[in-house]
């Protein structure tokens, strides 16, 4: 069988491709999933990525573990703990990245982080790295749009989807300056707080993903606070394009380690049945 090179682009844009699929002519949400790059350990990694495409998820989000992970909670927090600990590097993440792409050409990759790892060599070296992996998309937690030229203009140079946050504080005077650039999907962030301590809101959410939509074309994930299939599937049906699920699937790593991959595919195939299903 012929392998792809990592930068061969199966479809001109992976993640509008995950966005686009329908079922009897029904858009279909997306299940965007998370884990941490090296948790346990960076060999342990592939393995775990594997396991949540045999799943079933659309876009794979892989977090880049830093000391400082102000966004997230106890679990994700353990987790680049672990992983820093292990010896993860930014280089080790690049290399996972590539091997993902070269056995996964079809789905989305999208590395998700803090603005340290991102540009302490400069955001041209970075862009062109993510560029060399195959990578699709990045959020940067702590880089806010009023400071975009210091990662934005790089990735998009490099055809580097930058992908914002959204919150349930970002109100209509500030939306269009979380728009402009941004690319690939908005992340609507569902709960005030950090991820993996609170439940989403189905009438919240609802609420606030058709006023987003009312302002952009750009498809709109739904995520922090969503652990379960069946919350996943409200999310869905409330109208978001995609569910994005972290905390619960970095719990079962930090249970289960190495072993983890059988455990975070039987979770992950729960959650996008639900998901496919919602509508």
């Amino acid at each position: 069988m012929t392998r792809l090179s990592p930068n061969r682009r199966l479809f001109p844009n992976r993640l509008s491709a995950a966005f686009a699929r329908e079922v009897n002519g029904v858009p279909r949400p997306a299940l965007i999933t998370f884990i941490t790059a090296g948790d346990p350990t960076a060999a342990a990694t592939p393995a775990i990525l594997d396991a949540l495409v045999e799943g079933g998820a659309d876009i794979v989000e892989l977090g880049m573990p830093f000391t400082d992970p102000m966004a997230d909670g106890p679990a994700i927090q353990a987790a680049n703990l672990r992983s820093l600990a292990s010896g993860t590097t930014t280089a080790a993440i690049f290399a996972l990245a590539r091997g993902f792409r070269e056995r996964h050409p079809e789905t989305p990759l999208v590395l998700m982080g803090y603005a340290n790892p991102m540009t302490t060599r400069g955001p041209e070296w970075f862009a062109q790295e993510c560029h060399k992996a195959g990578v699709d998309g990045v959020i940067c937690v702590d880089i806010p749009p009023e400071e975009d030229a210091d990662l934005g203009p790089a990735l998009r140079a490099v055809g580097v989807s930058l992908i914002r946050l959204a919150t349930p504080t970002t109100d209509a005077a500030r939306l269009p300056a979380v728009l402009e650039g941004s690319s690939g999907f908005l992340y609507y962030v569902s709960v005030a707080g950090i991820t993996g301590k609170q439940q989403a809101q189905v009438a919240s959410v609802e609420e606030a993903v058709a006023r987003l939509k009312a302002s952009s074309t750009i498809p709109v994930a739904v995520g922090f606070g969503v652990r379960t299939p069946e919350q996943a599937a409200a999310i869905a049906a409330a109208g978001a394009d995609g569910v994005v699920v972290g905390s619960a699937l970095v719990d079962l790593v930090a249970q289960h380690g190495a072993a983890a991959p059988v455990a975070i595919r039987d979770l992950t195939r729960a959650l996008a049945e639900a998901v496919h299903s919602a509508r």
